[in-house]
Formats: structure tokens, C-alpha cells, sequence
């Protein structure tokens, strides 16, 4: 199996390593780079539990391959707060419930995040249609649109 070298910058933290030419992304986050949080749901880019940022973009990172990274600075969920410091999404989805058995939360957390540096006042029709990409089996979304709400209004300083 050929390897290919890649250059890239997860949470900040720059990474040299070989990589099978067919390596998934979402296999070298949690395999080689021991982040977890990223999760592998369908396999089909349908249910974004494997969201990840690329250089500022959602990308489904079951369907990348570890070399198209190359040279790119992903953000995990891991990368969005610390447990001594939530992001606000992080801090309102475990407040307002908008979490259940937290399989699907890390690919809403980090859509929502990207979601509102693009639109930082959305409406609710706005974070329902921002967030159309990622699926949640247990909480009916509703905790989920409220506590992306409530992260814009923290975020914005309300």
C-alpha cells in the first residue's frame, strides 16, 4: 500500500506523519491523532456525526481522504474549548439539553460553530436550515436550534 507525506495542523497542533493513500479523514483523527470525538455514523456524509472543520469549512470527514488535508489546519470538536473553558456552544448544548446519548453532538457543534462565524444573528429558520446537513436520532432538534440560539446570543454578548 503507497503512503504519502502530509503536513497539517490539527487544533493548532502541527502534525509530519505517512499515510495510506486511502486513509480517511476521520480514521487519521481518531486513529493516528487519538481524538475521538469525531465520530464515523453512516459512512455516507448523510448524518455529519464525522464534521470537521478544513482551513474554516465543514467537510464530512468520511468521505476525505487524509491527503487532501495536506497542508490544511482542522478543527476538531476537541479544538473548540477546554473543560476548563466550554465554547459557548458547548456550554449552552450541555445547559439546555440539546444533547441526548451525544453520538451526533460533536458534527452539530462544530457545524453550528462555522454556521455562526458565517452568521452570527441567525434566525431559528437559519439554524434549522444551517444545521440540515447533520441528524440527531434522540432529541427532536429542538434543544439543539435552542442552544445554538442561546450560544449566538452569548457569543454576541447578550
Amino acid at each position: 500500500m503507497s503512503t504519502h507525506p502530509i503536513n497539517i495542523r490539527v487544533n493548532g497542533d502541527a502534525h509530519s506523519l505517512q499515510v495510506p493513500s486511502r486513509r480517511l479523514l476521520c480514521d487519521f483523527i481518531r486513529d493516528d491523532l487519538n481524538l475521538t470525538g469525531t465520530k464515523r455514523g453512516c459512512e455516507t456524509g448523510t448524518c455529519g456525526a464525522c464534521s470537521v472543520l478544513v482551513d474554516g469549512e465543514v467537510v464530512k470527514s468520511c468521505l476525505s481522504l487524509a491527503v487532501q488535508a495536506n497542508g490544511a489546519a482542522v478543527t476538531t470538536v476537541e479544538g473548540l474549548g477546554t473543560s476548563d473553558s466550554l465554547h459557548p456552544l458547548q456550554q449552552c448544548f450541555m445547559e439546555l439539553g440539546g444533547l441526548q446519548c451525544g453520538y451526533c453532538t460533536p458534527g452539530f457543534l462544530i457545524t453550528a460553530c462555522a454556521m455562526l462565524k458565517k452568521n452570527p444573528h441567525p434566525s431559528e429558520d437559519e439554524v434549522r436550515a444551517g444545521l440540515s446537513g447533520n441528524l440527531c436520532r434522540c432529541t427532536g432538534y429542538t434543544q439543539i436550534v435552542e442552544s445554538v440560539m442561546a450560544a449566538a446570543e452569548k457569543m454576541n454578548g447578550n
